[in-house]
């Protein structure tokens, strides 16, 4: 009789405890926090249009500042945030906004124009900060299989700022006196101001990226340069990628209207435009949810989703399009200055709606296929500054474009068409060549599931995983949570 025994059973993962401020989640709420209370806020400012003034020249001229400026620190910002730290570039970055509104509101109450270009100035130098880094840090922190749900949740937050800086405006600018044309209270610009503060002394809650304490057990990768010269060349080499260079077109593209600022000075009146400002948020915030649905659903390849994501964004731009040439058509003829009460109110509303929702959308996915380029978070910060500096210095141009009182709009519009037409192909070469860095793994066990929402305080460590951190490799293994 033969001796037979059973093989050892396989040892149960083990158990790390984190620490809360070190997990991703923590961490995306951070990140979330200060981009509600900074560009969140200053997006409010921008919904109103020309920021709430009467007249969009002098604002549209000082945004033409900021972007030109935060350009080339979104560019060049990244291998600076690789040298300091994450977090303190991305105190930096939140430093200029408040200064930015300060400008505003002088301007708004005393009629200074001076205070309003020093502010712009200020704010350029810190966005590009804050642009380097906040990208990097959404979507490097969390496990490259839950990107576009902590996308979503950075998401959720920056726009959250519009919809609460919304609320505001429409409660200080509701009453009847507002319903013609004009420029909004200068007591709305103060509550920005207190509330931007909070933002600088907020980012120093981030973790540094090797202190964050994903679900997986697994380490944010990081491969820094040995000196700054060095850090500049691997930003060169960056800018040189072929797939990098296709996709400039479409890093213009995304943020290049800036008409709709225009649009709504030219035919709405101030608490029209204060209510387009808070109900705007709502289309914004669908269309982040749907794209990121779509982008963290796990029974489709990643690459499967980015291309079906690439389609839903092109379907909809040729719907926000065609419908916003219609319409302003319609208002090139015969001008209006509508109030909320107005009969034809909601037609020139959903312009604005159709318009905000396509360009979400194609943040979400452009941001998605940026990450999926790469598993270390000192290149993606690479990628994402090249990315934010590009829509940085279409944003400048565009918003120089509209300085301009262009005859119903036709100049800006044949712009923006054009562009996106021709992004659309390049764009599609890169996604047909896409080689995913993201695995399509699935969550081992229900208790593994609840860690990565941070309903437990433990991290799973299998003992039998390969070392996850890796340089120049997928940090991700085949028993991944997703």
């Amino acid at each position: 009789m033969s001796d037979t025994t059973a093989p050892a059973a396989a040892p149960p993962p083990a158990k790390h405890k984190r620490t809360w401020y070190h997990t991703t989640l923590f961490n995306a709420f951070v990140i979330g926090g200060v981009g509600f209370i900074a560009p969140g806020l200053w997006n409010a400012m921008s919904n109103l249009g020309a920021g709430g003034a009467q007249e969009a020249y002098l604002v549209n001229a000082a945004n033409s500042l900021v972007f030109g400026i935060m350009g080339f620190l979104c560019l060049f910002g990244a291998p600076l945030a690789n040298r300091i730290g994450l977090s303190w570039t991305l105190f930096l970055g939140a430093i200029g906004y408040p200064i930015y509104s300060a400008g505003l509101y002088t301007n708004n109450r005393y009629g200074n124009e001076w205070f309003v270009l020093v502010g712009a100035v200020a704010c350029g130098f810190s966005a590009g900060l804050f642009w380097a880094s906040e990208g990097a840090i959404a979507l490097g922190y969390p496990e490259p299989g839950k990107r576009g749900r902590y996308l979503n949740i950075w998401l959720w937050f920056r726009t959250g700022g519009p919809l609460v800086g919304g609320a505001i405006v429409l409660a200080l600018n509701h009453d009847a006196h507002s319903k013609a044309k004009g420029k909004v209270g200068y007591q709305t610009y103060l509550v920005f101001i207190a509330l931007q503060c909070i933002a600088a002394p907020l980012a120093l809650l981030l973790s540094p990226p090797e202190k964050v304490q994903r679900a997986d057990g697994s380490k944010v990768v990081i491969k820094n340069e040995a000196s700054i010269g060095a850090e500049f060349k691997a930003l060169w080499v960056a800018c040189k990628r072929k797939d990098i260079l296709l996709l400039l077109p479409i890093f213009w593209a995304a943020y290049f209207n800036q008409y709709s600022g225009n649009f709504q000075t030219y035919y709405f009146g101030i608490r029209a435009r204060a209510l387009i400002g808070f109900v705007g948020n709502f289309g914004t915030l669908l269309s982040s949810q749907l794209m990121s649905a779509l982008l963290d659903y796990k029974r489709l390849p990643v690459r499967e989703r980015i291309v079906i994501g690439y389609w839903w964004v092109v379907v909809w731009h040729v719907i926000a399009w065609t419908y916003g040439w219609v319409i302003q058509e319609k208002y090139t003829r015969n001008p209006p200055a509508y109030d909320w009460e107005d009969k034809g109110f909601v037609e020139g509303f959903f312009v604005l709606i159709l318009w905000d929702f396509a360009r979400q959308a194609l943040q979400n996915w452009l941001y998605y296929l940026v990450a999926n380029k790469t598993d270390n978070i000192s290149e993606l910060t690479r990628f994402s500054g090249i990315l934010r500096g590009q829509e940085s210095f279409a944003q400048a141009v565009t918003y120089g474009l509209n300085t301009k009182n262009w005859v119903g709009g036709r100049v800006p519009l044949a712009v923006n068409t054009i562009l996106l037409f021709l992004a659309a192909f390049p764009t599609w070469f890169v996604v047909h060549n896409l080689v995913p860095v993201e695995g399509d793994t699935k969550p081992t066990s229900d208790n593994e599931s609840r860690v990565e929402e941070g309903l437990t305080e433990y991290q799973i460590s299998d003992p039998g995983t390969k070392e996850k951190v890796a340089i120049g490799q997928v940090s991700v293994g085949v028993d991944t949570a997703m």
